[in-house]
């Protein structure tokens, strides 16, 4: 799930204009026409909404990536007139959310809607760039369905691996069987909270949404039963409420199970329930990135850190030349994600947890100056 950049995702709610890019060194990279052609209102399974960045990739809409960030997966959205059922204080999906579905941004973003057909057309000459695609369902009670007849499409006429987003909440057992079935490499299940009571206050009851922490922690279990170990992936999304400690005990007991996190920094959402929330502290995400990295390559586990007080990191458990060597090669702060051809997240999401002045998943291997401050921030409580 991706936005162009964060700069531009906070220009981009329906202007005609916005910019895609940033003003850093003085330069302003592109400007991007929205094209009234892709305001398509028609419904899956025959039209998918496709993120911003992934309609770029594919050639829907113009643009250039800050610091030629390059999206190696699709990602589509089932998209329907009546929208999400669900209800999650964070998302701009929300049912609450004024505005009609189709003019609902998301991830701080237009996702525009295309033809089933156009994507498949598009992807395939794009075949050098594009390492995986992704089907994200939504609440909606033609969803699961849907996401068949996609899938059995995407996995007999792509090149490339398909993962589902799933949404535990419609699904049962035998889905996750059909979906091995039907074609998907991998699965992944949008946990997002680090603990029962989070999830409630912002997903279930807190916010008379339907989904239940018991339902997602068992369809995420059940996944790695028919998936295999490593091809289930949970998103966690860091800064809404949890301490570190938290959050590193939820990316363990994720890892017991056999999957692995895929991280995201909490970004507000305009027009969500969570809109004043606060981003989190640097320093807290570079550290619970550090720790995915340790725990989900087994390089060390949870239980073995060391937590102050207030629940901060001070300690990975493991020795401090270990991490030293995971901080210098920096993989530990690029989008995490299902893998494309390497090991490296093929999702890559550009800029879709921050601004492109402030990374904070980097959709790239990192530079010298990025590592001099991803070091910094470490050390910030």
């Amino acid at each position: 799930m991706n936005g162009i950049t964060g700069l531009a995702a906070e220009k981009a709610e329906k202007n005609s204009y916005f910019e895609c890019g940033c003003h850093e060194n003085n330069q302003v990279f592109k400007v991007i026409e929205r094209k009234e052609d892709s305001d398509i209102f028609g419904s899956s399974p025959e039209y998918l909404k496709v993120s911003l960045a992934a309609a770029m990739t594919m050639d829907f809409v113009p643009g250039i990536f800050y610091r030629n960030a390059c999206l190696h997966c699709i990602n589509v959205l089932l998209t329907y007139e009546e929208g999400c059922r669900a209800n999650c204080a964070y998302c701009g999906l929300q049912k609450s959310r004024e505005g009609g579905y189709n003019d609902k941004s998301f991830i701080r973003v237009d996702w525009p809607a295309f033809k089933t057909d156009d994507i498949i057309e598009s992807a395939l000459k794009k075949k050098k760039i594009v390492d995986r695609i992704c089907i994200s369902m939504i609440t909606h009670e033609k969803a699961k369905d849907d996401t068949l007849t996609i899938l059995k499409r995407f996995s007999s006429e792509l090149h490339c691996p398909v993962s589902i987003l799933m949404t535990p909440t419609i699904l049962k057992h035998v889905d996750i069987d059909k979906f091995k079935e039907y074609g998907a490499d991998m699965v992944t299940v949008a946990l997002d909270t680090a603990t029962p009571d989070l999830f409630d206050k912002y997903r279930g009851r807190g916010v008379g949404g339907p989904h239940r922490w018991e339902k997602y922690n068992d369809i995420l279990e059940y996944s790695v039963s028919v998936f295999g170990k490593n091809k289930v992936g949970c998103h966690l999304v860091v800064g809404l409420g949890e301490t570190e400690k938290e959050m590193a005990e939820r990316i363990q007991a994720v890892r017991d199970k056999g999957a692995r996190s895929h991280l995201f920094s909490f970004y507000q959402e305009k027009g969500s329930r969570l809109e004043n929330h606060p981003q989190c502290p640097a320093g807290q995400y570079r550290r619970i990135q550090v720790a995915r990295h340790i725990i989900d390559y087994d390089l060390g586990r949870a239980e073995n850190m060391k937590f102050d007080e207030s629940g901060k990191i001070t300690d990975f458990g493991i020795p401090f030349k270990n991490v030293a060597e995971i901080v210098e090669r920096g993989a530990a702060f690029q989008t995490t994600g299902c893998p494309g051809r390497t090991e490296i997240s093929a999702c890559n999401r550009p800029f879709g947890d921050s601004s492109p002045k402030n990374i904070r998943s980097f959709p790239f291997e990192l530079n010298a100056a990025d590592l001099n401050r991803v070091r910094k921030e470490l050390l910030e409580y």
